[in-house]
């Protein structure tokens, strides 16, 4: 994936171009252009330049200890590691969940739903969203939007906390929580804390509707979102329900192609590498995932809300099931593959989280204190959840001494690498080719990872040795000399 566009006569004579950090995401990484003299982009890439050793440190731990220590990945979505760990031991412990246990690991999961939903949005996205992308910087951020839309601001706000709220009171605490346990949770939710988040959830679910509204105004608003803007066509990968609905804790593998016909449907995730393999590039520490049947050129494709929205048959709350079917019959269905539709289909699923939560509130067996189960051991076990960024496998093998002894994980914003590269590479060549390059246009690139909402902490892989770039500068800046390792070891000038 070097989208390299096309072969320079003089490859030495490019510039290079690097926004780096890439800001108002999760995590840290950069993105590099290389252009000629007439300001032609020739490459665009977007790196991930930090790495975390998740799945080799955890190796020789006990089992029982991976739910909480995978949730340090990320303070932003450890729910989704704590879930997606403890459905893979859930395998090797044999347990078939109780319904108070699963019910609460639902609600749990449709409390980060919905905060990260709102986090995304609210704080990172909007500003582009309100403000245009070429703004003015120094009120593109949260506080702009504060000054700008006070009641706009608040909401995204309310909606977070009810989230982290909910979160709080089934996990124990607000972040790296430890609500699921291997074969199901420790702790029920007691009648006083069900009743407190009975009394706001009217007003989240009011609150939701009115973020769908407000992406909705400004979508329709700016024709270039759906067929201009980072616009490609893909395939998309989920999971479903048994009978096609959209289902955010679990279900079978579905992924269809570009052109909405099925690659494959309700696939068992524990063999999940028989659909998906896994490439890494020298040039960043985020792996490539794409599915076997159609090859490496062709195989990526993207996961996330918007996978979600499309993949599914339904959504099993009424209110954002009527917001799906707008979605999907919009501009006569130009949204469905729009790259700043995202927006869109997350607002849509937190709507449909406020709606299932309520549904769960009124639900007695939250009150069980029948919570874990156990039975024949095995010594494998995968985890897949949908977090709020798309599909989320975790897979862990154990010795007879109950040691971790292999993890793999592929993350949201993993599977979403290629999809994201390409985005760059579409507005790179729509909005930057043969421009004086300002702040606002590189502003555009940034806006188009952004729509993926990529958590870089999360997707961080590397194998074997880790590539290395040294550089040595002047006082003035210039550089005189450059070393690299790749991740095979060899260096280079």
């Amino acid at each position: 994936m070097t989208f390299e566009l096309e072969t320079a006569a003089h490859p030495e004579n490019l510039k290079r171009v690097v926004i780096e950090p890439v800001t108002r995401v999760e995590g840290h990484g950069k993105v590099t252009l290389l252009l000629d003299e007439d300001n032609r982009v020739h490459q665009a890439r977007f790196h991930i330049v930090e790495f975390r050793g998740f799945e080799k440190f955890i190796q020789g731990r006990p089992y029982w200890e991976v739910p909480v220590l995978v949730q340090r990945l990320c303070g932003i979505c450890p729910v989704s590691h704590n879930l997606a760990a403890s459905k893979a031991l859930d395998m090797i412990v044999g347990a078939t969940l109780t319904p108070g246990a699963e019910k609460l690991r639902r609600l749990m999961h449709l409390g980060q739903i919905l905060q990260s939903h709102a986090l995304h949005f609210f704080y990172l996205a909007s500003p582009d969203l309100l403000f245009g992308f070429d703004s003015d910087v120094a009120k593109r951020n949260i506080v702009g939007v504060a000054a700008a839309y006070p009641e706009i601001a608040k909401q995204g706000v309310a909606l977070r906390k009810y989230g982290q709220e909910v979160i709080r009171l089934t996990a124990g605490k607000r972040v790296h929580g430890t609500g699921a346990i291997p074969g199901g949770m420790n702790k029920n939710l007691s009648r006083e804390e069900r009743d407190y988040l009975r009394k706001d959830i009217e007003q989240i679910i009011a609150w939701s509707q009115a973020a769908v509204e407000l992406v909705k105004k400004v979508y329709s608003e700016r024709p270039d979102f759906h067929n201009g803007f980072g616009f490609y066509r893909s395939s998309f990968m989920s999971l479903v329900r048994g009978d096609g609905a959209l289902d955010l804790y679990h279900g079978g593998l579905r992924a269809r192609d570009e052109h909405d016909q099925t690659i494959f449907d309700h696939v068992d995730y524990s063999h999940y590498w028989d659909y998906i393999h896994e490439e890494v590039k020298p040039w960043s520490y985020m792996k490539f995932p794409f599915i076997r049947s159609r090859g490496r050129e062709e195989g990526w494709y993207r996961v996330g809300p918007l996978a979600r929205v499309n993949n599914c048959d339904f959504i099993p709350t009424p209110l954002a099931d009527a917001e799906r079917k707008i979605f999907k019959a919009f501009g006569g269905g130009s949204a469905t593959q729009a790259t700043l539709a995202y927006h869109w289909a997350r607002m849509i699923e937190m709507l449909h989280a406020a709606e299932a939560i309520q549904e769960l509130l009124f639900d007695d067996d939250l009150q069980s204190n029948d919570l874990v189960n156990t039975g024949e051991r095995a010594l494998r076990g995968v985890g897949v959840i949908e977090a709020p960024r798309g599909t989320l496998i975790h897979h862990y093998r154990i010795n007879e001494d109950e040691q971790i002894v292999r993890a793999n994980l592929i993350v949201s914003t993993t599977h979403n690498n290629h999809a994201m590269n390409e985005a760059i590479r579409q507005v790179a060549l729509q909005y930057l080719d043969g421009k004086e390059l300002n702040e606002g246009l590189l502003n555009h690139i940034e806006v188009a990872i952004r729509a993926f909402d990529p958590c870089l902490s999360c997707a961080t892989h590397a194998v074997g040795k880790m590539p290395l770039e040294v550089e040595l500068v002047d006082v003035e800046g210039a550089v005189i000399d450059r070393l690299t390792k790749n991740s095979d070891g060899r260096c280079g000038v």
